[in-house]
This record gives C-alpha cells, structure tokens and sequence, in this order.
C-alpha cells in the first residue's frame, strides 16, 4: 500500500514521517519499508564522519507501523492517536546506514483494557537491526 494510505491512518507527517510503503498487512500483523536516503537531518550531526540511523529512530519507524496496523481501533475510539506507553527489551543488533532499506515487522501479541501490546522487528540487508517490544493506548487529541 501507498504513502497515501499511510497518511490516512496515521497523523504522522514529514520530517517525522519514517514509512514509505505497506508490504503486508493482517489483522494483528504489518511489514513496512523505510528507505534512508541519506538526505536526512539527523546524518548532519549523527555523525558526521561516520553517519548512522539513531537505534531510536528504528524504533519510532516500527512504532508508526504499530500505529497503522492499530489504525483500525483508532477509529473505533472516536479518532483517538496511538500513543507509546513503554518501551522493552530494546536490542540493537546492526548499524542502519544512509541508503539502507529497512523492514519493520510488527505484531500485536495482546490487546487488553485499552492497552496494545506489539513485538516488533526491523531488518536490514536480511540482518536483525532492532527487536524490541512496546506498548501504546488509544489517546483523544485536545
């Protein structure tokens, strides 16, 4: 699915945008993919001799992709925004470089009580990147 699907199911936008595209997407399952250019901000001073996607910018990525796959209970709740609670078991297993295309596989293991649990991977090059585990509740925008 489009960029434009992702903008209507998530109130994400550029620069803080980081999906480019839907692969796959089930009921308590999605894949997104996410290219960096290298024409990003954050290069310029993350770092730059040596630049490097900051570990918790794979994470927001696969947190937005939790977001759109939770964009069906946003609805449900009267227009509310998925909204991080917590964060687990964070590992950062392999570096992520300008022009790399990552994969973010995200599941819903749990929904409980207007809680939303997820685990989430992100790929790169067929290696493990990030996996981590996280949890959001519905919130009403003021």
């Amino acid at each position: 699915m489009s960029l434009e699907a992702i903008k209507a199911a998530i109130p994400h936008r550029e620069p803080f945008l980081l999906l480019d595209e839907i692969v796959e997407q089930s009921d308590d399952r999605i894949v997104c993919r996410k290219t960096f250019t290298g024409d990003e901000f954050w290069y310029r001073g993350h770092y730059p001799d040596f630049p490097l996607t900051p570990g918790v910018l794979l994470c927001e990525a696969a947190m937005q992709a939790g977001a759109v796959l939770l964009a069906k209970y946003a609805a449900q709740s009267s227009g509310g925004v998925p909204v991080a609670t917590r964060m687990n078991n964070v590992k950062f297993k392999t570096m992520v470089r300008p022009g790399d295309t990552v994969i973010l596989d995200v599941k819903l293991t749990e929904q409980m009580a207007g809680a939303f649990f997820m685990d989430a991977k992100v790929t790169v090059g067929g290696k493990t990147a990030v996996t981590f585990d996280f949890a959001c509740k519905m919130a009403q925008p003021n």
